[in-house]
């Protein structure tokens, strides 16, 4: 009515009946207890009132426009924001691999990183900040879990180490080391604990990083998974590595959710996605 300024005109563009559309107007005015319009013979004149209300109906309209496309959007697979949680034991090696695969296979997922320690992982999905997580199996009671790929733990040792280069020890070995431990909150380091004794009075590292320096220094020896050994390895000198014999320790990766999620199909899309591409990794993929 506000573009037109006649009834008749505009009752034909939005395909209603001009009387229909006459009550309609006068219908509103009654509701409001205002006048929308001056009616006249020959046009309409929108009173100063009726232009204010123009103006929010179309900010209404446009604004349940933008719904409609969202709304049609979400029912896309991959599309819009996701909130992935990653351990930080396990983003330094894998997210290379994520982001790739996130911007060549979804580009209209607009995938958020948050690399944090398990238990704030944990609380963040249960609270609804938090999408999907990135992290050691099993996360917590009430999620749901796909498993992706199973890594085994690697010992590091200074080169001198009576231990270093053999591919043959039994795990239990383990009890008799000094290992060096990352520091409470990491799920890694309960891992370890469940293999070895903790050092008494023993040094913690914040991450990996600190854990091999600390190697090389010669303050003792650590467990890394088998992910994050080339990495880290390369970047401090005078390291060796230790293979366990079968069945070695180990840990189980994978992406964890809240049950009731209307994006269940689509992690478990990202998973098969995932394990594909992380094949060329030294992992064992879990289907």
């Amino acid at each position: 009515m506000a573009e037109h300024l006649h009834f008749r005109e505009a009752a034909a563009a939005i395909g209603m009946s001009q009387p229909a559309l006459s009550g309609a107007v006068a219908g509103l005015e009654e509701a409001l207890g205002a006048q929308l319009v001056e009616r006249t013979t020959r046009r309409v004149i929108i009173t100063p009132l009726g232009e204010r209300v123009a103006a929010h109906a179309r900010g209404v309209l446009f604004g349940l426009q933008a719904l409609g496309e969202e709304v049609e959007a979400s029912r896309r697979p991959f599309t819009g924001p996701m909130h992935l949680g990653v351990i930080p034991t396990v983003a330094p090696y894998l997210l290379p691999t994520v982001l790739r695969l996130a911007r060549d296979s979804y580009p209209e997922l607009e995938l958020h990183i948050h690399e944090e320690r398990t238990p704030r992982l944990l609380d963040g999905l249960a609270g609804g900040r938090l999408d999907v997580l990135l992290l050691a199996l099993p996360s917590a009671p009430g999620m749901r879990d796909i498993p992706l790929y199973d890594e085994d733990f690697v010992l590091v040792t200074p080169p001198g180490h009576e231990l270093a280069g053999r591919t043959d020890v039994p795990r239990e070995v383990l009890l008799d080391l000094d290992v060096l431990l990352l520091e409470e909150g990491h799920c890694l380091r309960d891992q370890a604990l469940d293999l070895c004794r903790e050092v008494p009075g023993g040094t913690r590292a914040a991450g990996l990083p600190t854990l091999v320096q600390l190697v090389a220094g010669g303050l003792g020896v650590t467990l890394l998974p088998a992910t994050a050994v080339a990495v880290e390895t390369g970047r401090a000198a005078g390291l060796a590595t230790t293979r366990f014999a079968t069945p070695a320790p180990g840990r189980r990766i994978g992406l964890s959710h809240r049950p009731e999620s209307a994006r269940t199909p689509e992690y478990h899309r990202l998973a098969d996605t995932l394990r594909a591409a992380l094949r060329p990794l030294p992992v064992r993929i879990v289907s």
